[in-house]
Order: C-alpha cells, then sequence, then structure tokens
C-alpha cells in the first residue's frame, strides 16, 4: 500500500524539501503552488518521483476543490496526509506594510488552510489513520515585532489545529502542526530585518521536513523545532 501525501507550498523551501523527502520514501507526493515553473523543476529534480502536480492558488477555494479531487483520483482514492504548507511573511513597522499585504497574509496563512482542510475532508476521512499537518510557527506562541499580522495569522494556526486536533478524533483523522523558528527558506531571505538578525536563521528546510515525517507517523499536537 502506498501512501499518499498532498503538499501546498510546495515549489521551494519547506515544502519543496518535504516532497523530496516523502518521494525517496516511496509515497505518492502531491505538489502544489501558484508558482507553476517553481513545481517544474521540483518534479525535474525529483527524478520522476512526483506523482502529481498542480499549479493552484490556495486562497481560491473552487479551485483547490478541484485540485484535490484530481489528487485523490490520481493516488488512487487515498490521502494520508494533507500538509497546509503554504505561507506568505512580510516584515516591518506594521504601519509601513501595506493593507493589501496584511489582508494577503491573513488570505493565504489562515484562509489557504482553511480551504484545503475543509475540501480535502471527504478524502482524509475515507483513508484511516490520516492526519493533517499545519505549518504554525514560533511566532505562533509569542507575537514578535515587525511581524503583526503573520505572528496573528500564526496564532490563527495554533488555535485552529488544537481545535481540530479534538473535533475530528471521531473521525480517526489526526490534526497537527509544526513550530519552527526561522528557517533557511527563500520566504525568510527575502524579508531581512533587525529582528531576524538578532533572533538568527539556524533551521533548515530539511530539517523541518524530516520533523513532518516525524508527525505523519506521531499522536503529538504539537512540534516545536
Amino acid at each position: 500500500m502506498i501512501k499518499s501525501i498532498f503538499i501546498t507550498g510546495a515549489s521551494a523551501g519547506i515544502g519543496k524539501a518535504t516532497a523530496l523527502l516523502f518521494a525517496g520514501k516511496g509515497w505518492f507526493v502531491g505538489i502544489a503552488d501558484v508558482n507553476a515553473a517553481g513545481l517544474e523543476e521540483l518534479k525535474k529534480n525529483a527524478g520522476g518521483k512526483i506523482g502529481f502536480s498542480i499549479p493552484v492558488d490556495v486562497t481560491d477555494a473552487k479551485k483547490i476543490s478541484s485540485a484535490l479531487k484530481e489528487f485523490d483520483t490520481a493516488a488512487g482514492g487515498r490521502m494520508d496526509v494533507l500538509f497546509n504548507n503554504a505561507g506568505i511573511l512580510r516584515t516591518g513597522p506594521f504601519e509601513d506594510i501595506s493593507l493589501e499585504d496584511h489582508r494577503m497574509i491573513l488570505n493565504v496563512n489562515a484562509g489557504g488552510i482553511i480551504n484545503c482542510t475543509y475540501h480535502a475532508f471527504p478524502y482524509l476521512k475515507n483513508t484511516k489513520g490520516s492526519r493533517v499537518i499545519n505549518m504554525a510557527s514560533v511566532a505562533s506562541i509569542i507575537g514578535a515585532p515587525t511581524e503583526a499580522t503573520y505572528a496573528a495569522s500564526k496564532f490563527w494556526v495554533r488555535g485552529f489545529t488544537e481545535a481540530l486536533h479534538v473535533e475530528w478524533k471521531r473521525y480517526g483523522i489526526h490534526v497537527c502542526d509544526i513550530m519552527p523558528c526561522y528557517v533557511h527558506t527563500p520566504m525568510v531571505e527575502q524579508n531581512p530585518g533587525k529582528f531576524v538578525d538578532s533572533v538568527g536563521v539556524y533551521i533548515t528546510a530539511e530539517k523541518v521536513a524530516a520533523t513532518v515525517c516525524k508527525a505523519a507517523k506521531s499522536k503529538r499536537l504539537h512540534w516545536v523545532i
């Protein structure tokens, strides 16, 4: 029996590292991202081991619904893991970040998880021992300066995870989250700042991917890195 995982935000960073890790372990891997070129590059890097790929925006509920249905069919009617990894970051003084960017952070980091989790439910329910793994952050524990809205979005992820962790036990679906500090990824590199520099960036995307792999086999609720 080949297990399957659907990964959002898969074209770079943590999503990419997770896709490569699970593909190397023989899983049926589905990758999704708004960056179509990045998905194609990942497929080449994986040497044909990626089973399903689709460019899609997690904020588009209708297209996410269609993408998940296609993935379930391609995976043989099972979804063992939904990895809600897609997310964006903007750093700087709250008032200097555009209102459009503040809203987009919430739309992607929170709204995207709602869309994916909601539409994945029927497939998760039909797969024994399935899991939802949400990408949270240490910023979901302590609100970081220059990241007010990002931290708020990750506090949301933690609350959503904790509630659904309890709710979906009745279906046998385990829900958990990953809480890393700053990770060496393009997203963090594109958002430098004094606070980031003061904390430091020491965690690799591969280390987070390895934690996702552990979470796929465990019943722990929070994974702090």
